[in-house]
């Protein structure tokens, strides 16, 4: 990995590659944790524009190689998705993604729903549990709040 790591707004242009990331690191370390059901309602919403509408993306570059993205409902401030290539775990640039989100939803709780394999890095940049888990479709997942006004606390 390079010193010069580059974490921006994507281009509408460059989409298509953001979502290809988000099923091959989904495929590799959240998948084997979903009964077959929830792979097949992950990749559904990959490909539903309808789903797929409104959500802003941000990406983390190691020079021209996308090798991170954070996608979120702008209406809504809720992550809908949030990955980071595994050669690259556990290096920052998902709390480098985190950070320059917030930079444009400074002030709003942001929400999103965890899989259990990242529970414990949204715990550690701050998000908590708002219920349990829970299985929808297949997919398991905690619903957990970012809040600013608790980050204070």
């Amino acid at each position: 990995m390079s010193d010069l790591m580059i974490v921006r707004l994507l281009q509408k242009e460059e989409t298509e590659a953001a979502l290809r990331l988000a099923w091959q690191v989904f495929t590799e370390y959240e998948s084997p944790d979903y009964a077959p059901e929830g792979t097949a309602e992950f990749k559904k919403a990959l490909n539903d524009e309808k789903y797929l509408a409104g959500i802003r993306y941000y990406g983390a570059f190691d020079e021209d190689r996308l090798v991170g993205i954070l996608g979120i409902r702008e209406d809504k401030a809720h992550i809908c998705f949030f990955f980071v290539n595994g050669t690259y775990h556990r290096r920052g640039i998902g709390t480098r993604l985190f950070e320059r989100m917030r930079e444009d939803f400074t002030g709003r709780n942001v929400t999103l729903n965890s899989s259990p394999y990242g529970l414990p890095f949204y715990k550690a940049l701050g998000f908590t549990p708002t219920d349990r888990e829970q299985t929808i479709n297949g997919i398991r997942f905690t619903p957990m709040v970012f809040s600013e006004k608790r980050r204070l606390m």
